[in-house]
Formats: structure tokens, C-alpha cells, sequence
């Protein structure tokens, strides 16, 4: 029962982990300019983010989840504006052959930025809570034991989608050219800013 939980877990983390949003084609930038350690801490920023949802989620926490669906508004405009700042700094970054060697502080932004990114779209509960729901793996069907292996399988599910983003696109940085890194960040800042205009866009809608 909690081998079954444990790879129930895995494969719901990997699953919600793997669309590729902001956070993907930031990670696949960060990656490419910085190198495969830098790439794999920018996703489990989003990894555990996704894991705290998952929490909530599973632990049926009403009176949280009800407070990020209630200000899901300002929660989007806030994320919305970070993309925005984000992408911005993306599309305006000079393209590097060399990975730039971060330092703990860099590491440590890089994982806080898209964390908090992550927690800007409460749309991550839904999936968990209609994911839970469909396999019956809510708090009142399973254990505190069962709890929380299922919550460490969703953090190493994640980990491993980040892991092996960060190793394929860290592999193939070889075989890119200077130019094509250039048009790279380019279009890596154009995604970003147009998720961010569409953050925007969902907080006129529910404003209205």
C-alpha cells in the first residue's frame, strides 16, 4: 500500500510538472546561460510549490484553498507583473557560449523566483484536488503514514521531470550556436511576456 502511494505520488507530480509554461521555458533559458545545476534548481523552486498545493490539496485544508481561489485575483496581477519583469529581462539578456558559474545567491533566486512564481496560479490546486479526487487519495481515505509518503512521491515525481528537463536541454548546449542562443533568450522572453499578458488578462475577467 505505500510502495502503491509512493508511485501514485510520483506519477502525479511528474504528470503536473511536465506542461511546459513560464516555468518550463525559463528553466530550458536558465539552463542553456547558466548550465544544468542552475536549470534543475529554477524547476524545484516550481517543484516544491507544487508539492505545497499538493498538500493542501490532499489534507482537504478548506479554509487555505479557499483563501487562494478567493484572491486568485490579485494572486494572478501579482504573478502577471513578475512575468512580465521576468520576461522582459529574458529578452533583453545577451547570449552566453560559457555557462555563467552561479554563486549560492544566484542559486537561491533563482529557486525563490519561480517558487513564488508557481504560487501565483492557484489553477495548480484544481488539478491536485481533481487528481486526488479521481484516484480517492483525499485525507479521509488514507492515513497520516499514507499522506505523506503520497506528498513525498509528487516532490520526487517533480524533481525528476526538472531533473531530466535540465539534463536533455544541458546536453544538447553543445550543438547550439551563438546566434542560435541569441534568438533562443529571444523567444524565451516573448513566452514569458505573453504568459504574463495572459495572467494580466485572466485578472480583468475575474475583476469583471
Amino acid at each position: 500500500m505505500v510502495f502503491e502511494l509512493l508511485i501514485k505520488g510520483l506519477i502525479i507530480g511528474f504528470a503536473v510538472a511536465v506542461p511546459v509554461g513560464p516555468i518550463g521555458v525559463l528553466t530550458i533559458k536558465r539552463t542553456l546561460n547558466e548550465g544544468r545545476r542552475s536549470g534543475f534548481i529554477t524547476g524545484m523552486g516550481a517543484a516544491f510549490a507544487d508539492t505545497l498545493y499538493g498538500v493542501v490539496a490532499e489534507c482537504s485544508l478548506t479554509a487555505v484553498s479557499s483563501f487562494l481561489i478567493h484572491e486568485q485575483f490579485w494572486m494572478k496581477l501579482i504573478g502577471g507583473i513578475v512575468m512580465l519583469l521576468i520576461g522582459v529581462k529574458t529578452l533583453l539578456s545577451k547570449p552566453v557560449l560559457r555557462h555563467i558559474k552561479m554563486d549560492n545567491k544566484g542559486l537561491i533566486y533563482n529557486f525563490i523566483s519561480t517558487f513564488f512564481l508557481t504560487l501565483t496560479n492557484p489553477a495548480t490546486i484544481f488539478a491536485f484536488l481533481a487528481i486526488f479526487a479521481g484516484f480517492r487519495l483525499g485525507s479521509s481515505n488514507i492515513n497520516h503514514q499514507g499522506s505523506v509518503v503520497l506528498i513525498v512521491g509528487v516532490l520526487i515525481g517533480a524533481s525528476l521531470w526538472w531533473l531530466t528537463l535540465s539534463y536533455i536541454v544541458n546536453k544538447f548546449k553543445s550543438k547550439i550556436s551563438h546566434g542560435n542562443l541569441y534568438w533562443i533568450n529571444r523567444i524565451a522572453g516573448i513566452v514569458i511576456i505573453l504568459f504574463g499578458i495572459f495572467s494580466l488578462y485572466l485578472c480583468i475577467n475575474l475583476h469583471h
